[in-house]
Protein backbone atom coordinates (compact mmCIF):
# COMPACT_ATOMS: atom_id res chain seq x y z
CA UNK A 1 0.00 0.00 0.00
CA UNK A 2 2.53 2.43 0.98
CA UNK A 3 4.83 1.31 -1.80
CA UNK A 4 1.96 2.09 -4.60
CA UNK A 5 1.28 5.14 -2.84
CA UNK A 6 4.97 6.48 -3.34
CA UNK A 7 5.04 5.49 -6.85
CA UNK A 8 1.77 7.69 -7.76
CA UNK A 9 2.30 10.14 -9.86
CA UNK A 10 -1.30 11.21 -10.16
CA UNK A 11 -1.17 11.60 -6.25
CA UNK A 12 1.45 13.64 -6.28
CA UNK A 13 0.72 16.02 -9.16
CA UNK A 14 -3.21 16.33 -7.04
CA UNK A 15 -0.89 16.97 -3.92
CA UNK A 16 1.12 19.64 -5.55
CA UNK A 17 -2.25 21.28 -7.12
CA UNK A 18 -3.83 21.07 -3.58
CA UNK A 19 -0.99 22.42 -1.89
CA UNK A 20 -0.86 25.63 -4.62
CA UNK A 21 -4.54 26.39 -4.08
CA UNK A 22 -4.01 26.46 -0.11
CA UNK A 23 -1.18 28.96 -0.63
CA UNK A 24 -2.91 31.27 -2.93
CA UNK A 25 -6.25 30.92 -0.39
CA UNK A 26 -3.55 31.64 2.45
CA UNK A 27 -2.22 34.70 0.39
CA UNK A 28 -5.28 36.15 -0.58
CA UNK A 29 -6.78 36.30 2.61
CA UNK A 30 -3.64 37.79 4.13
CA UNK A 31 -2.98 40.04 1.24
CA UNK A 32 -6.07 40.02 -0.90
CA UNK A 33 -5.55 42.05 -4.60
CA UNK A 34 -7.81 45.37 -3.89
CA UNK A 35 -7.77 49.10 -5.43
CA UNK A 36 -7.57 52.61 -4.23
CA UNK A 37 -7.99 55.64 -5.70
CA UNK A 38 -5.10 58.87 -5.72
CA UNK A 39 -6.65 62.08 -6.49
CA UNK A 40 -5.98 65.35 -8.46
CA UNK A 41 -2.70 63.36 -10.65
CA UNK A 42 -1.39 66.11 -13.09
CA UNK A 43 -1.26 65.23 -16.39
CA UNK A 44 2.01 65.80 -18.38
CA UNK A 45 1.68 66.36 -22.28
CA UNK A 46 4.44 64.73 -23.83
CA UNK A 47 5.47 65.22 -27.47
CA UNK A 48 3.91 68.86 -27.97
CA UNK A 49 6.45 69.33 -31.00
CA UNK A 50 3.92 67.84 -33.26
CA UNK A 51 1.97 70.70 -32.85
CA UNK A 52 4.93 73.43 -32.79
CA UNK A 53 5.93 71.88 -36.15
CA UNK A 54 2.29 73.04 -37.74
CA UNK A 55 2.62 76.39 -35.71
CA UNK A 56 -0.39 75.73 -32.80
CA UNK A 57 -0.37 75.05 -29.65
CA UNK A 58 -3.19 73.97 -27.06
CA UNK A 59 -5.37 74.67 -23.92
CA UNK A 60 -6.67 71.74 -21.44
CA UNK A 61 -10.08 72.37 -21.08
CA UNK A 62 -13.00 70.71 -18.83
CA UNK A 63 -10.37 70.89 -15.84
CA UNK A 64 -8.52 67.58 -16.84
CA UNK A 65 -5.32 68.76 -16.57
CA UNK A 66 -5.87 66.71 -13.24
CA UNK A 67 -7.31 63.44 -13.05
CA UNK A 68 -8.20 60.56 -10.40
CA UNK A 69 -6.06 57.41 -10.53
CA UNK A 70 -7.19 54.13 -9.30
CA UNK A 71 -4.75 51.37 -8.58
CA UNK A 72 -5.42 47.51 -8.45
CA UNK A 73 -2.59 45.85 -6.34
CA UNK A 74 -1.91 43.28 -3.60
CA UNK A 75 -3.20 45.22 -0.10
CA UNK A 76 0.93 45.47 1.25
CA UNK A 77 1.85 47.55 -2.14
CA UNK A 78 -0.91 49.74 -2.22
CA UNK A 79 0.05 50.91 1.63
CA UNK A 80 3.73 51.48 -0.12
CA UNK A 81 2.30 53.91 -3.19
CA UNK A 82 2.20 57.70 -2.58
CA UNK A 83 0.71 60.22 -5.50
CA UNK A 84 4.30 61.05 -6.47
CA UNK A 85 4.87 57.18 -7.30
CA UNK A 86 2.23 57.64 -9.96
CA UNK A 87 2.48 59.84 -13.59
CA UNK A 88 0.15 60.30 -15.89
CA UNK A 89 0.97 61.24 -19.27
CA UNK A 90 -0.77 62.43 -22.69
CA UNK A 91 0.99 61.51 -25.77
CA UNK A 92 0.43 64.46 -28.38
CA UNK A 93 0.94 61.79 -31.57
CA UNK A 94 -2.26 59.95 -30.02
CA UNK A 95 -4.42 62.67 -30.51
CA UNK A 96 -7.55 62.09 -31.70
CA UNK A 97 -10.54 64.07 -33.10
CA UNK A 98 -8.23 66.99 -32.70
CA UNK A 99 -9.86 67.39 -29.20
CA UNK A 100 -9.10 64.59 -27.07
CA UNK A 101 -5.74 62.37 -25.87
CA UNK A 102 -5.76 59.26 -24.31
CA UNK A 103 -4.12 59.40 -20.77
CA UNK A 104 -1.57 56.81 -19.78
CA UNK A 105 -0.59 55.96 -16.21
CA UNK A 106 2.07 54.01 -14.63
CA UNK A 107 2.76 53.51 -10.75
CA UNK A 108 6.76 53.55 -10.81
CA UNK A 109 8.89 51.24 -9.05
CA UNK A 110 5.89 48.92 -8.00
CA UNK A 111 4.30 45.69 -8.60
CA UNK A 112 0.62 46.38 -9.78
CA UNK A 113 -2.01 44.68 -11.54
CA UNK A 114 -3.79 47.59 -13.00
CA UNK A 115 -3.72 51.79 -13.23
CA UNK A 116 -6.65 53.45 -14.91
CA UNK A 117 -7.06 57.45 -15.05
CA UNK A 118 -10.78 59.27 -14.72
CA UNK A 119 -11.22 60.71 -16.81
CA UNK A 120 -9.61 59.01 -19.01
CA UNK A 121 -8.97 61.17 -22.19
CA UNK A 122 -7.42 64.80 -22.11
CA UNK A 123 -9.62 66.95 -23.42
CA UNK A 124 -7.60 69.78 -25.39
CA UNK A 125 -8.57 72.49 -27.95
CA UNK A 126 -5.98 73.74 -30.61
CA UNK A 127 -5.52 77.05 -31.77
CA UNK A 128 -2.96 78.91 -32.88
CA UNK A 129 -0.10 79.63 -31.62
CA UNK A 130 1.29 83.60 -31.41
CA UNK A 131 4.39 85.17 -30.36
CA UNK A 132 4.64 88.73 -28.99
CA UNK A 133 7.23 90.92 -27.79
CA UNK A 134 5.98 93.28 -24.07
CA UNK A 135 8.05 95.74 -22.52
CA UNK A 136 8.82 94.89 -18.73
CA UNK A 137 7.35 97.57 -16.36
CA UNK A 138 9.63 97.33 -12.69
CA UNK A 139 7.86 97.30 -9.64
CA UNK A 140 8.63 97.75 -6.40
CA UNK A 141 7.40 96.94 -2.65
CA UNK A 142 8.15 97.69 1.01
CA UNK A 143 10.44 100.95 1.90
CA UNK A 144 14.31 101.69 1.55
CA UNK A 145 16.45 102.57 4.86
CA UNK A 146 15.77 106.27 6.54
CA UNK A 147 17.68 108.56 4.72
CA UNK A 148 17.18 107.02 1.28
CA UNK A 149 14.70 107.19 -1.70
CA UNK A 150 14.36 105.26 -4.94
CA UNK A 151 15.67 106.41 -7.81
CA UNK A 152 15.69 105.18 -11.42
CA UNK A 153 14.41 101.17 -11.32
CA UNK A 154 14.89 99.24 -14.78
CA UNK A 155 13.99 95.79 -15.70
CA UNK A 156 16.99 93.74 -17.42
CA UNK A 157 15.81 92.54 -20.03
CA UNK A 158 13.53 95.22 -20.80
CA UNK A 159 11.94 93.42 -23.21
CA UNK A 160 10.41 89.89 -22.93
CA UNK A 161 9.20 87.73 -26.07
CA UNK A 162 6.40 85.74 -24.77
CA UNK A 163 4.86 82.39 -27.27
CA UNK A 164 1.56 80.42 -26.22
CA UNK A 165 -1.96 80.45 -27.40
CA UNK A 166 -3.43 83.14 -29.67
CA UNK A 167 -6.24 83.60 -27.13
CA UNK A 168 -3.88 84.13 -24.48
CA UNK A 169 -1.46 85.83 -25.05
CA UNK A 170 -3.85 87.99 -26.98
CA UNK A 171 -4.94 89.14 -23.21
CA UNK A 172 -1.58 90.52 -22.17
CA UNK A 173 -1.86 93.93 -21.13
CA UNK A 174 0.95 94.54 -18.94
CA UNK A 175 3.92 92.61 -17.69
CA UNK A 176 5.62 93.42 -14.46
CA UNK A 177 8.67 92.32 -12.39
CA UNK A 178 8.19 93.54 -8.80
CA UNK A 179 11.08 93.52 -6.11
CA UNK A 180 11.01 94.18 -2.63
CA UNK A 181 13.51 96.96 -1.57
CA UNK A 182 12.74 96.84 2.27
CA UNK A 183 15.56 97.87 3.92
CA UNK A 184 17.64 98.69 0.76
CA UNK A 185 20.60 101.33 1.60
CA UNK A 186 22.28 101.07 -1.63
CA UNK A 187 22.28 100.49 -5.08
CA UNK A 188 20.85 96.39 -6.20
CA UNK A 189 20.32 94.34 -8.97
CA UNK A 190 17.74 92.31 -7.15
CA UNK A 191 15.90 88.78 -9.07
CA UNK A 192 12.45 88.85 -9.94
CA UNK A 193 9.78 86.92 -11.86
CA UNK A 194 7.19 88.04 -14.63
CA UNK A 195 3.33 88.54 -13.88
CA UNK A 196 0.97 89.01 -16.40
CA UNK A 197 -1.65 91.23 -16.54
CA UNK A 198 -4.90 91.37 -18.51
CA UNK A 199 -6.61 95.16 -18.96
CA UNK A 200 -8.95 93.81 -15.80
CA UNK A 201 -5.73 94.35 -13.99
CA UNK A 202 -6.10 90.38 -12.90
CA UNK A 203 -3.40 87.96 -13.07
CA UNK A 204 -3.13 85.75 -16.18
CA UNK A 205 -1.88 82.14 -16.02
CA UNK A 206 1.45 81.04 -17.33
CA UNK A 207 0.99 77.93 -17.80
CA UNK A 208 0.47 77.47 -21.01
CA UNK A 209 2.91 80.24 -21.99
CA UNK A 210 7.06 80.49 -22.79
CA UNK A 211 9.21 83.38 -23.22
CA UNK A 212 12.61 83.84 -24.02
CA UNK A 213 13.97 84.48 -20.70
CA UNK A 214 16.08 81.74 -20.44
CA UNK A 215 17.63 80.39 -17.09
CA UNK A 216 19.14 83.74 -16.05
CA UNK A 217 15.42 85.16 -15.78
CA UNK A 218 14.56 88.64 -15.12
CA UNK A 219 16.15 90.89 -12.77
CA UNK A 220 15.40 94.68 -11.40
CA UNK A 221 18.21 96.68 -10.84
CA UNK A 222 17.43 99.85 -8.69
CA UNK A 223 19.38 103.12 -7.77
CA UNK A 224 18.98 104.81 -4.11
CA UNK A 225 19.34 108.22 -3.79
CA UNK A 226 20.27 110.26 -0.91
CA UNK A 227 17.89 112.54 0.92
CA UNK A 228 18.37 116.23 2.71
CA UNK A 229 16.16 119.10 4.14
CA UNK A 230 16.52 122.06 2.99
CA UNK A 231 14.63 125.48 3.61
CA UNK A 232 12.73 127.37 0.94
CA UNK A 233 13.47 131.20 0.56
CA UNK A 234 10.98 133.28 -1.36
CA UNK A 235 12.17 136.44 -3.24
CA UNK A 236 9.07 138.85 -2.69
CA UNK A 237 10.32 142.39 -4.23
CA UNK A 238 7.16 141.94 -7.08
CA UNK A 239 4.53 142.04 -4.24
CA UNK A 240 2.81 144.82 -4.41
CA UNK A 241 0.08 146.81 -1.87
CA UNK A 242 -2.49 149.15 -3.30
CA UNK A 243 -2.33 152.62 -2.13
CA UNK A 244 -3.01 153.27 1.77
CA UNK A 245 -1.71 149.68 2.17
CA UNK A 246 1.64 148.12 2.75
CA UNK A 247 3.04 144.38 2.42
CA UNK A 248 3.43 143.17 5.64
CA UNK A 249 5.55 139.91 4.74
CA UNK A 250 5.00 136.43 4.09
CA UNK A 251 4.45 132.79 6.31
CA UNK A 252 4.09 129.64 3.77
CA UNK A 253 4.29 125.89 4.76
CA UNK A 254 5.98 123.87 4.38
CA UNK A 255 8.85 125.68 5.20
CA UNK A 256 11.62 123.15 4.29
CA UNK A 257 11.53 120.81 1.43
CA UNK A 258 13.20 117.15 1.13
CA UNK A 259 15.55 116.78 -1.83
CA UNK A 260 17.15 113.50 -3.33
CA UNK A 261 20.59 113.02 -5.51
CA UNK A 262 23.96 111.62 -4.89
CA UNK A 263 25.92 112.73 -1.94
CA UNK A 264 28.08 115.06 -3.98
CA UNK A 265 25.49 117.30 -5.41
CA UNK A 266 23.28 117.60 -2.24
CA UNK A 267 26.29 118.89 -0.39
CA UNK A 268 25.79 122.26 -2.53
CA UNK A 269 22.71 123.03 -1.99
CA UNK A 270 22.10 124.71 1.20
CA UNK A 271 18.40 125.92 0.18
CA UNK A 272 15.77 126.56 -2.62
CA UNK A 273 15.50 129.72 -3.71
CA UNK A 274 12.32 130.74 -5.19
CA UNK A 275 12.69 133.90 -8.03
CA UNK A 276 10.48 136.95 -7.39
CA UNK A 277 8.09 136.23 -10.62
CA UNK A 278 6.79 133.43 -8.59
CA UNK A 279 4.79 135.97 -6.48
CA UNK A 280 4.53 138.85 -8.55
CA UNK A 281 1.40 140.32 -7.24
CA UNK A 282 0.17 144.08 -7.40
CA UNK A 283 -2.48 146.52 -5.85
CA UNK A 284 -3.50 143.95 -2.73
CA UNK A 285 -5.55 145.14 -0.45
CA UNK A 286 -5.79 142.19 2.30
CA UNK A 287 -4.28 138.66 2.88
CA UNK A 288 -3.93 136.81 0.03
CA UNK A 289 -2.88 132.94 -0.07
CA UNK A 290 -0.93 131.78 -2.87
CA UNK A 291 -0.06 128.22 -3.87
CA UNK A 292 3.58 127.72 -5.65
CA UNK A 293 4.68 124.94 -7.51
CA UNK A 294 8.57 124.97 -6.28
CA UNK A 295 9.42 121.79 -8.82
CA UNK A 296 10.65 123.86 -11.65
CA UNK A 297 13.07 125.54 -9.06
CA UNK A 298 14.70 122.77 -7.92
CA UNK A 299 18.45 122.64 -8.73
CA UNK A 300 19.48 120.52 -11.59
CA UNK A 301 21.24 117.17 -10.18
CA UNK A 302 18.36 116.88 -7.53
CA UNK A 303 15.28 116.33 -7.47
CA UNK A 304 12.42 116.34 -5.39
CA UNK A 305 12.15 113.45 -2.99
CA UNK A 306 8.49 112.89 -3.08
CA UNK A 307 7.44 114.07 -6.64
CA UNK A 308 4.14 114.96 -5.46
CA UNK A 309 4.73 117.35 -2.70
CA UNK A 310 6.16 120.48 -4.73
CA UNK A 311 3.28 122.59 -3.15
CA UNK A 312 3.96 125.57 -1.52
CA UNK A 313 1.12 127.43 0.22
CA UNK A 314 2.39 130.85 0.82
CA UNK A 315 0.02 133.45 2.80
CA UNK A 316 0.39 137.06 1.73
CA UNK A 317 -0.35 139.31 4.87
CA UNK A 318 -1.38 143.78 3.57
CA UNK A 319 -1.73 145.63 6.17
CA UNK A 320 -3.68 149.61 5.98
CA UNK A 321 -1.26 152.27 6.89
CA UNK A 322 -1.16 152.78 10.77
CA UNK A 323 -2.54 149.29 11.00
CA UNK A 324 -1.23 145.79 11.77
CA UNK A 325 -2.22 142.31 10.99
CA UNK A 326 -1.76 139.52 14.28
CA UNK A 327 -2.39 136.29 13.47
CA UNK A 328 -4.02 133.90 16.16
CA UNK A 329 -4.26 130.60 16.88
CA UNK A 330 -7.69 129.30 18.37
CA UNK A 331 -5.94 127.05 20.58
CA UNK A 332 -4.35 130.48 21.92
CA UNK A 333 -7.78 131.97 22.63
CA UNK A 334 -7.91 132.26 26.47
CA UNK A 335 -11.42 130.48 27.47
CA UNK A 336 -13.36 132.48 30.41
CA UNK A 337 -16.37 131.67 32.12
CA UNK A 338 -16.84 127.57 30.27
CA UNK A 339 -19.97 125.81 32.32
CA UNK A 340 -18.33 122.77 33.74
CA UNK A 341 -21.33 120.88 31.98
CA UNK A 342 -20.03 121.75 28.76
CA UNK A 343 -16.71 120.77 26.36
CA UNK A 344 -15.35 123.39 24.05
CA UNK A 345 -14.54 122.60 20.56
CA UNK A 346 -13.18 125.16 17.70
CA UNK A 347 -15.13 124.90 14.26
CA UNK A 348 -12.48 126.46 12.65
CA UNK A 349 -9.07 125.77 12.10
CA UNK A 350 -7.27 128.70 10.56
CA UNK A 351 -5.79 131.09 12.77
CA UNK A 352 -7.99 134.76 13.49
CA UNK A 353 -6.82 137.40 11.53
CA UNK A 354 -6.54 140.49 13.77
CA UNK A 355 -5.88 144.18 12.48
CA UNK A 356 -4.76 146.42 15.18
CA UNK A 357 -4.50 150.58 14.50
CA UNK A 358 -2.12 152.70 16.00
CA UNK A 359 1.44 154.49 16.07
CA UNK A 360 3.81 152.42 14.44
CA UNK A 361 5.82 152.48 17.28
CA UNK A 362 3.78 150.64 19.83
CA UNK A 363 2.29 148.08 16.62
CA UNK A 364 6.19 147.03 16.20
CA UNK A 365 6.50 146.44 20.06
CA UNK A 366 2.70 144.75 20.39
CA UNK A 367 2.64 141.19 21.15
CA UNK A 368 -0.88 139.53 21.55
CA UNK A 369 0.28 136.73 23.48
CA UNK A 370 -2.38 135.84 26.26
CA UNK A 371 -4.45 138.82 25.20
CA UNK A 372 -7.42 137.47 22.74
CA UNK A 373 -10.02 135.88 25.04
CA UNK A 374 -13.63 135.10 24.63
CA UNK A 375 -16.57 135.04 27.73
CA UNK A 376 -18.58 132.39 27.73
CA UNK A 377 -20.94 133.38 30.79
CA UNK A 378 -23.88 133.67 28.23
CA UNK A 379 -23.25 130.41 26.48
CA UNK A 380 -25.11 127.59 28.84
CA UNK A 381 -26.43 125.74 26.02
CA UNK A 382 -25.07 122.89 23.45
CA UNK A 383 -25.09 124.50 20.46
CA UNK A 384 -22.73 126.06 17.37
CA UNK A 385 -21.98 129.99 18.00
CA UNK A 386 -20.16 132.98 16.90
CA UNK A 387 -18.61 134.40 19.51
CA UNK A 388 -17.32 138.00 19.64
CA UNK A 389 -13.37 138.20 20.94
CA UNK A 390 -11.76 140.49 22.93
CA UNK A 391 -8.51 141.68 22.41
CA UNK A 392 -6.28 143.56 25.60
CA UNK A 393 -5.01 146.43 23.56
CA UNK A 394 -2.40 149.48 24.78
CA UNK A 395 -4.83 152.68 25.19
CA UNK A 396 -3.25 154.27 22.28
CA UNK A 397 -4.76 151.15 19.79
CA UNK A 398 -7.64 149.78 18.60
CA UNK A 399 -9.22 147.10 16.42
CA UNK A 400 -10.13 147.83 12.89
CA UNK A 401 -12.40 145.84 12.78
CA UNK A 402 -14.65 143.29 15.52
CA UNK A 403 -13.20 140.02 15.59
CA UNK A 404 -15.80 136.67 16.11
CA UNK A 405 -14.65 132.91 16.70
CA UNK A 406 -16.79 129.81 15.84
CA UNK A 407 -17.34 127.39 18.47
CA UNK A 408 -19.00 124.59 19.26
CA UNK A 409 -20.38 123.25 23.01
CA UNK A 410 -21.38 119.81 23.74
CA UNK A 411 -22.40 118.09 26.59
CA UNK A 412 -19.71 116.33 28.77
CA UNK A 413 -20.81 112.50 28.48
Amino acid sequence: MKTRLMNNLGLKILAFLAAGMLWLLVVNIDDPVTSATYQDVAVTVINQEVLAEEQQTFQIVDNTQTVDVTVTARRSVLNRIRQENITATADMRELTLRTQIPISVSVIGYDYVDAEASPRNLQVRLEDEETKSFPIVPTTTGTVRDGYVLGNIQAVPENVSIRGPKSVVDQIDRVEASVNVSGLSQDDVLLSELVLYDEEGDEIDQSLLTNNLGSEGVSVSVELYRTKSVPIVFDTSLIQAADGYEFAGITYEPEEIRISGSEEALEDISEIDVPALALELSDLTERTEQVVDISDYIPEGVSLADENAGSVAVIISIEKDGTKAFDVTPSSVIVNNLSEDLVLNYDQAEALEIHVRGPRETLEALNLDKKVSIDLTNYTQAGSYAVPVTVSLPDDCTLETAVSIQIVLEEKE
